[in-house]
């Protein structure tokens, strides 16, 4: 180029972090910064149309360049939730935070600290290494309802977590259960079930809205919110008294099936018609269905992990439905995972190094049956049966109204110290206003995160951490199957962005943990997790991919069978049994509330957002998007609303503004969006950004009296609700204000 010099474009293999899924994409990248992204077809998902059609893969640029970023450490300097703040360095950051932590601790003991952490931008062990070195057990996550519900019960009746699956040629029969790909998937998954449904064969879609995957099905299936566990017990009637079930595999692979026999026995489809509000003949036409395919699989979502005491029914019934039909460990169906071949989640975590003295602080471990470390010893004791072990702070995570409850009340014993790790309980954690009170009666609260938000405005540090493209990633699901995903950041994290890896690690060097953390880098940890793949973190990136071939019938194995107390597939459980628990699956029905006729489900996923994730990028705003409360037009008429009018929504807890619109769903049922804050409203105290205006979490509640005792679940579903016109307007949110002046210095 004539007098100039030519601007070299460097091509690199990266990763998107918007969702947990970490598509592979190509960065361009000119002077340091990103240019342009593309998708790359030679990783996962091996497909360009899946990362195009993608809402979040086109706000990786606007994500990574926004204004509102956090790109230094910032200490507070007014009153709590003023939203005032200092630039400080991070060793000023950290060195404050440590000495602080190292106080506390010695005042009150390791217990006095609590973690809370969220996803997609978190590596969880790194948090859980630190919390047990520490000497805590109090992290704080939704595990117990979102993932822990089906791990507990998969590993408890099979020996190990489940994989479904969808094959084209083999599965016969599809069951997608309280799940909506179409919105919380966006990817490989949902082209599967759309791929699936041109083949012809059943597809069969529960839940009680008719959506965007509903709308696929052949067979729409809309119970009462709350009686999935009805339905589950009523399929196994049809399946087991017109013997449908698969004899042999029964007799020889599965325990207790008489006694499930003669538990299911009262679940007649008549009786689970009145239940669920499903007619009969519909109930008999799924479980045809099901058990006459060659092979059939089920996939469910979070829907019912958040019925409170029935979401461990629900599962443990669909747990015997895929065994008395034989449809474990077989192509088109269900596989029992392998263990990770990498470095397992559980050897990172470190939680053997917790003290015995230290477990024994877990709160509410007098009346939990399975969410503690006893029962997460028992089953380890017969996972190792075959080489496996689950990783331990998610099945023993803190139930989090307790941990409120401890801020405020000291019972029982203070805790008074939480960092919060890409998270926003205020808006995403049930009970909202009991949070607020919480967190503003701590000694010390840092939040790790990528834009300011409700929580981090009530914060003593705010430490900014680098997101999608500015970090390596790596996707194990936990150690619970032989699958890692992932690849290199593309650019080195912008202005004073560090990986959470880092702040971990200067954390646990300054309080007395140097012993524990021998990687210098992130990259470093990676290394050594896929090390025993046989190749480097490097290596790994090329393709981005660990996905052995899935081997099947491994209870066929010469003295194998299945890693439970029978060795066999336990319909009924030994193991629930031995804590106190049912030993079967049963439903427990649901007490109408006079003053609130209707039923609140919320939770359901909406792209683009992300749970409270988002709301800052222009990229993903839709003209005029509003948080909505959705209902049957039955049901609007019954109230007398009307589409776009704005509502108030209450139950027993709490009250939120929503705009209404009518959907296809069940009668007698409010649907509303969570995660819904207002950014560029004032973030300081009181309004903290519209956090109490359409947050779904002020409608809820976790407490503890109230809530499941097998793992301390509290519902998202099945809320006694009522709806009518709102008495004051909710601000639109195309007319946000400007980012107030206080938050300006962030940057």
């Amino acid at each position: 180029m004539s007098g100039a010099e030519q601007v070299k474009t460097q091509q690199k293999q990266t990763n998107c972090r918007l969702c947990s899924y970490l598509c592979g994409l190509k960065a361009n990248i000119t002077k340091g910064r990103i240019a342009g992204l593309e998708p790359d077809p030679e990783r996962y998902p091996y497909d360009t149309a899946i990362v195009s059609g993608c809402h979040r893969f086109h706000a990786n640029l606007e994500f990574l360049e926004h204004p509102e970023r956090l790109n230094h450490p910032l200490k507070r300097v007014g009153e709590r939730g003023s939203n005032r703040w200092e630039r400080i360095s991070w060793e000023q950051a950290l060195d404050e935070i440590a000495a602080k932590l190292l106080d506390l601790r010695a005042r009150f003991g390791g217990e006095t600290l609590a973690t809370a952490i969220g996803g997609p931008h978190t590596t969880f062990w790194p948090l859980h290494r630190f919390l047990n070195l520490f000497g805590s057990p109090n992290n704080v996550g939704i595990g117990q309802i979102c993932w822990n519900p089906s791990i507990w019960v998969n590993s408890l009746t099979f020996g190990w977590p489940l994989e479904n699956e969808v094959d084209l040629e083999r599965t016969g029969c599809l069951l997608v259960w309280g799940a909506n790909p179409a919105e919380s998937d966006n990817s490989l998954f949902w082209k599967q079930v759309r791929a699936y449904r041109q083949t012809g064969k059943p597809l069969v879609v529960i839940d009680p809205r008719r959506t965007r995957t509903a709308r696929l099905a052949d067979h729409w299936l809309a119970p009462r919110p709350g009686s999935d566990a009805a339905l589950g017990l009523g399929l196994l009637h049809v399946i087991i008294s017109e013997r449908l079930y698969d004899k042999h595999f029964v007799a020889d692979w599965c325990h207790g099936f008489a006694e499930l026999s003669c538990r299911v026995a009262d679940y007649t489809p008549e009786r689970v018609a009145v239940l669920t509000g499903i007619e009969a003949d519909r109930i008999i036409e799924v479980a045809r269905l099901y058990a006459g395919a060659p092979a059939a699989s089920i996939f469910h979502g979070r829907g019912l992990d958040q019925l409170g005491a029935n979401s461990m029914e629900v599962h443990r019934a669909i747990a015997c439905l895929k065994a008395v039909t034989a449809n474990i460990d077989r192509p088109g169906a269900a596989l029992v995972s392998e263990g990770p071949a990498y470095l397992a989640e559980i050897d990172l975590e470190l939680t053997e190094k917790l003290p015995p003295e230290q477990r024994a602080k877990q709160l509410g471990r007098e009346r939990l049956q399975l969410q503690t470390y006893e029962s997460y010893e028992a089953l380890t004791r017969l996972t190792e049966r075959h080489g496996k072990r689950l990783p331990a702070r998610y099945l023993t995570s803190a139930q989090p109204n307790l941990v409120w409850r401890a801020m405020l009340e000291a019972d029982p014993y203070p805790i008074r110290a939480l960092i919060v790790s890409g998270a926003n309980p205020l808006i995403s954690q049930a009970d909202s206003r009991l949070i607020h009170a919480a967190l503003k009666s701590l000694d010390l609260l840092v939040a790790l995160e990528l834009f300011p938000n409700s929580t981090s405005v009530l914060a003593d540090y705010v430490l900014p951490m680098a997101g999608s493209l500015e970090r390596p990633v790596l996707q194990t699901n936990a150690g619970v199957a032989d699958i890692a995903y992932g690849g290199p950041a593309a650019i080195a994290p912008l202005f004073e962005r560090r990986c959470d890896f880092d702040v971990w690690r200067e954390l646990g060097l300054r309080c007395g943990q140097e012993e524990h953390w021998p990687w210098e880098r992130f990259e470093d940890s990676l290394n050594a997790i896929v090390t025993p793949l046989g190749y480097s973190w490097e290596e790994f990136c090329i393709s981005g991919l660990h996905a052995p071939p899935p081997q099947y019938e491994k209870h066929l194995d010469e003295g194998r069978g299945f890693a439970t107390a029978s060795g066999r597939i336990e319909l009924y459980s030994c193991f629930l049994e031995r804590f106190g628990a049912d030993p079967l699956p049963g439903h427990t029905p649901t007490d109408a509330a006079d003053a609130f006729p209707l039923t609140l489900i919320s939770g359901g996923r909406k792209q683009p957002y992300w749970a409270s994730s988002f709301h800052y990028l222009q990229t993903l705003k839709r003209p005029n998007q509003r948080p909505t409360a959705e209902v049957s037009l039955s049901t609007a008429r019954q109230c007398k609303l009307h589409e776009g009018q704005e509502v108030e929504v209450a139950t027993p807890w709490g009250t939120a503004l929503f705009s209404l619109r009518i959907a296809e769903m069940r009668d007698g049922v409010v649907n509303v969006d969570y995660g819904w804050w207002f950014p560029r409203e004032e973030l300081a105290e009181p309004h903290l950004g519209g956090a109490f205006v359409a947050n779904a979490n002020t409608l809820t509640t976790a407490d503890f009296a109230s809530a499941d005792p097998v793992l301390g679940q509290w519902k998202y579903n099945n809320l006694p609700c009522r709806i009518c016109p709102a008495e004051i307007q909710e601000p639109q949110c195309a007319s946000e204000e400007p980012v107030a002046p206080q938050a300006k210095e962030n940057h």
